[in-house]
């Protein structure tokens, strides 16, 4: 069989009336036909094609929507996990806020009471080198302070044989004496209650604190990265899907193949009457019957209209083969998709296996930090606790100070008491005295002097001492207007010492 794209081997024209060659045109009516045949053929067999690529598109069009569906549902779930892992986060983030609100309350209020501390002066007298004197320990120990007790009591000399040179050796007491004057008259030489506090320890544990924040830090930045990179992910995935095309008529391209399918039939219902007349005209030619000059004209004619029918008929092949083209590429594209669906379900099953990896990482993750975080309001307390220690002890101290001043005030009220005691015995017993003196003048000489020996004795003196000699309290010297601040400090303390508890 000959290429249908091919014209016939002969042309379709007829002879001349004076040379008739019925033969001749017969055979080109034949080969017409036989052309023909072939061209409905192959419009025939383009026509099945379409229709099966039609089948074709449509069932991978519904593949690659399915996959498409089923792509962006797994899409969604991964993303449904990125936002709970971000939500995790997020509750995580918000109690280490929660901490760090708490670590900055209390840091604060540390730092308030040691400020607070620092500004108050504490006299020479209430503090010695030792650094045991102190509830807190001294850290600044200087060569100005003397051997007195923690609050200004003088330190006594439990040493009996410590001879009276060491004094003369280092010091005389005048010299230490008017050295305490001048320490006393410069308060820019003065401790402060801060001097008396373990500042170093303070330091330690806020060392210890910020490491532990630092170390939380490093635990949640294991996983900081993942929500973003597992949405970036997921849009990359998406972004890949392929979009939904829109598919072409297909009833358009069957009813426009199948008006062709028509007119070729048609055209070749026409070549298959011409072939049949012009084998009755060859039997009749043979039989010796002569033909008309009109009727040579008319199998002319007809003979050269056979070049435009199987060019309307290859025509014909053409347009379906072109209609047939649109469901091709159709096809083509949706296998393109379909094979773009491949590769993304591959990727999927990688994000699977990451988010996997990513859940139990981010639960190791938020285990390890719930048990930190809970080690870490543990370090927390010692914070309050501190508060607490050093508002007591600045309100203790300005009780100190009340309670010396208030003892001072005692002190000085007895030695008055004694003092005018003293004063009216005196008064009493010069006048007894002279009394007695007035008595004995006037009957003294008339008594015998065997009768009431002790009549001439003088009247008792009198003096006043503490119980079995102690020896007299000493109070340090309080000056008034450390008593007035600590009048002021102490106003409205005690209910501060109770809330610094809850800290």
């Amino acid at each position: 069989m000959s290429d249908p794209q091919s014209p016939p081997s002969e042309p379709f024209v007829g002879t001349p009336p004076d040379q008739p060659h019925i033969l001749s045109l017969t055979v080109q009516a034949k080969k017409a036909l036989q052309w023909g045949e072939e061209l409905c053929t192959k419009a025939h067999t383009l026509s099945s094609n379409s229709a099966q690529t039609a089948v074709d598109v449509l069932a991978l069009d519904a593949q690659v929507r399915w996959m498409s569906e089923a792509v962006l549902d797994q899409l969604k779930f991964a993303a449904q996990v990125a936002k709970n892992i971000e939500q995790k986060r997020s509750e995580l983030d918000v109690q280490v806020a929660e901490w760090d609100a708490i670590r900055n309350q209390r840091s604060d209020a540390l730092d308030a009471i040691l400020e607070s501390l620092g500004v108050q002066s504490v006299p020479p007298d209430f503090h010695i080198v030792s650094t045991d004197s102190s509830p807190f320990g001294s850290q600044n120990p200087s060569e100005d302070e003397d051997d007195t007790t923690p609050f200004g009591l003088p330190h006594s000399n439990s040493n009996p044989r410590q001879s009276p040179t060491d004094t003369i050796r280092t010091r005389s007491p005048m010299a230490r004496l008017q050295e305490k004057r001048s320490r006393r008259m410069d308060r820019r030489r003065w401790k402060t209650l801060r001097d008396f506090v373990d500042e170093r320890a303070i330091e330690d544990l806020l060392d210890v604190i910020e490491t532990d924040r630092q170390d939380l830090e490093k635990c949640l930045g294991q996983t900081s990265d993942y929500p973003e990179s597992l949405a970036e992910t997921i849009d990359a995935i998406k972004n890949r899907v392929p979009e939904e095309v829109e598919l072409p008529s297909f009833s358009t391209v069957f009813k426009s193949q199948e008006d062709i399918s028509v007119k070729m039939a048609e055209q070749l219902h026409s070549l298959v009457h011409h072939y049949h007349n012009m084998q009755d005209a060859t039997h009749d030619f043979e039989a010796g019957e002569e033909f008309l000059d009109e009727d040579l004209q008319g199998m002319n004619a007809d003979a050269e209209a056979l070049s435009g029918i199987i060019l309307e008929l290859e025509e014909g092949v053409h347009s379906i083969e072109t209609h047939g083209e649109v469901l091709s590429t159709a096809k083509v594209a949706a296998e393109e998709r379909l094979d773009a669906h491949q590769l993304i379900l591959k990727d999927l099953d990688e994000l699977g296996e990451i988010m996997s990896d990513i859940l139990e990482k981010q639960r190791l993750v938020e285990e390890d930090a719930i048990k930190h975080l809970g080690h870490m309001h543990l370090q927390l307390e010692p914070l309050a606790e501190l508060h607490h220690k050093y508002t007591a002890y600045q309100h203790s101290y300005n009780q100190l100070v009340l309670e010396l001043a208030r003892r001072r005030q005692y002190h000085e009220a007895a030695q008055h008491i004694i003092a005018n005691t003293i004063t009216e015995l005196d008064t009493m017993v010069a006048e007894e005295r002279a009394r007695r003196s007035g008595f004995q003048a006037e009957y003294g000489q008339y008594i015998p002097e065997d009768v009431c020996l002790y009549i001439e004795n003088l009247p008792n003196r009198w003096t006043i001492s503490t119980w079995h000699d102690e020896p007299l309290e000493t109070l340090p010297e309080v000056e008034p207007d450390l008593i007035e601040e600590a009048k002021q400090r102490t106003c409205g303390v005690e209910m501060g010492i109770g809330a610094s508890q809850s800290l």
